[in-house]
């Protein structure tokens, strides 16, 4: 099997996968996933993707992430690793659509305007 690269992104944070057959290791930036994420949590939803298809330990997963915090790099890693079981095979796209692991979450942060003092929040108004 060849090496197969995808993309996943959310919010500000950008997530480059190379996904390869081999023990099931997940190496963020060169480093482990328990030691990039310590939270269980945030380990728990990089590896929804590999739990749900049952695939835990059949690939070697190496990332490069970048932006945002690390909930967003965590859930860019998600929809990243979910696309490369896609391309792997095609029968995992079925398990992984109804878990929504497919779907760019497109909400990003409003942008603050002029005038105001947050994207929506106006100044304080004073009637006298």
């Amino acid at each position: 099997m060849e090496v197969i690269s995808t993309i996943g992104r959310r919010k500000t944070s950008v997530a480059r996968l190379y996904m390869e057959a081999g023990k099931g290791n997940i190496t963020v930036n060169g480093r482990d996933l328990g030691t990039y994420f310590p939270s269980d949590v945030l380990q728990i939803i990089v590896k929804q993707p590999l739990t749900t298809v049952e695939q835990t330990s059949n690939f070697d997963i190496k990332v490069n992430v970048d932006g945002g915090g690390l909930t967003g790099q965590a859930e860019a890693i998600r929809l990243a690793i979910a696309r490369a079981l896609c391309e792997a095979d095609t029968e995992n796209r079925g398990p992984l659509k109804r878990e929504g692991f497919l779907t760019r979450d497109p909400r990003m942060v409003e942008r603050k305007k002029f005038g105001r003092r947050k994207a929506r929040r106006a100044f304080q108004f004073s009637k006298r």
